[in-house]
């Protein structure tokens, strides 16, 4: 699950980059960054409390 969440990260943050480059989607793409960046730290964190 935590590669899954992972991947996502990588590929929204991708399309972030070039949403940026090409001025495609707007916040739509910010938005989706952030949720994604905050799923990865709170699975990360929930990961390591778990040892």
């Amino acid at each position: 699950m935590l590669s899954l969440l992972w991947t996502l990260a990588v590929v929204l943050f991708v399309f972030w980059g070039l949403g940026l480059a090409l001025h495609i989607a707007g916040n739509l793409i910010h938005i989706l960054l952030v949720l994604a960046v905050a799923i990865a730290i709170y699975n990360f964190l929930k990961s390591r409390t778990a040892f």
